[in-house]
C-alpha cells in the first residue's frame, strides 16, 4: 500500500537511488526523480521536497494558450497535479518556485520563445540548472503584439527574470514583463561588454555597434522608459 505524502513533512524526508515515492498519478516527475511502471522513483540520495504547482490562471493567460495550441511547448498542461523532486539539498529555497527573482542564461531562441538555463534563484547560486522558457508573450507588459524574441534576447545572454509558472515537467516558465527584469549582461561579437542605452538597446563599446535587447533598468543609467 503507498503511503501518502504530507506535503508538510516532505521537506525533511531523506530518500535513496531506487526509492518509490508515490504513484505517478499524484504528483509530476520532477529533477532527482523518475517514473518506472506507473509509480515515481528517486535517482539520487537526497531530501524530497513537493513543488506546489501554480493554479491561477487567468482567463486572458487561457485565451491565449488556447490560441497558442499549435505548440506544445509553449501552451499550459491543464494537469494540476503538484510536482516532486529530489534534491541533495535540505534547504527547499534552493528550488525555483512562482514568484522567484532568477537570473538565467539564454541557451537558443525561435520566433516564440527564449531557452534558458536557470543558473540563480534570489542570490543563490544553483549546484544544478533548471530549464526554463520566456514565451514572446511574457517578454514585456505593453505592445505584446510588436514583440520579436531576436531584438529582445540572444543566446549567451544573462537574464533576470521573474518566475511565473511551473509550466510543465520540463521547462518553468519565466517573465521579464518588469522594467527591472531583462538582459543585464551580453557581449558582442566583438568580445565587448554590451553597455545599455535605453529600455530596448545595447551599444558595443569597441565597435560601437548598437543592438536591440529587453533591458533591465538596473539604476538610473538608462533614461528612456519603456511606454
Amino acid at each position: 500500500m503507498e503511503k501518502t505524502i504530507d506535503n508538510n513533512d516532505s521537506q525533511d524526508i531523506v530518500v535513496t537511488p531506487g526509492q518509490r515515492l508515490s504513484k505517478a498519478v499524484d504528483y509530476i516527475s520532477l529533477d532527482g526523480t523518475y517514473v518506472h511502471k506507473g509509480y515515481i522513483y528517486s535517482s539520487v540520495l537526497g531530501f524530497q521536497h513537493i513543488v506546489k504547482r501554480n493554479l491561477q490562471e487567468t482567463k486572458e493567460n487561457k485565451d491565449e494558450n488556447n490560441n497558442n495550441n499549435s505548440s506544445s511547448e509553449e501552451s499550459n498542461i491543464k494537469d494540476e497535479r503538484d510536482f516532486i523532486t529530489v534534491s541533495k539539498e535540505k534547504d527547499p529555497g534552493v528550488v525555483p518556485e512562482i514568484g522567484s527573482i532568477v537570473t538565467v542564461q539564454v541557451l537558443r531562441t525561435n520566433p516564440r520563445l527564449a531557452s534558458v538555463a536557470i543558473l540563480c534563484v534570489g542570490t543563490k547560486a544553483l549546484k544544478e540548472t533548471f530549464n526554463g522558457i520566456i514565451r514572446i508573450q511574457d517578454v514585456r507588459a505593453t505592445e505584446i503584439d510588436k514583440v520579436e524574441i531576436y531584438k529582445s534576447f540572444r543566446p549567451g545572454d544573462i537574464v533576470l527574470a521573474q518566475i511565473i509558472s511551473l509550466g510543465d515537467s520540463r521547462s518553468y516558465y519565466l517573465s521579464t514583463a518588469k522594467n527591472e527584469l531583462g538582459v543585464v549582461f551580453a557581449q558582442s561579437v566583438a568580445g565587448g561588454t554590451m553597455i545599455p542605452i535605453s529600455w530596448n538597446m545595447m551599444q558595443c563599446p569597441i565597435t560601437k555597434t548598437k543592438e536591440f535587447r529587453k533591458v533591465a533598468k538596473m539604476d538610473n543609467s538608462i533614461e528612456t522608459e519603456q511606454e
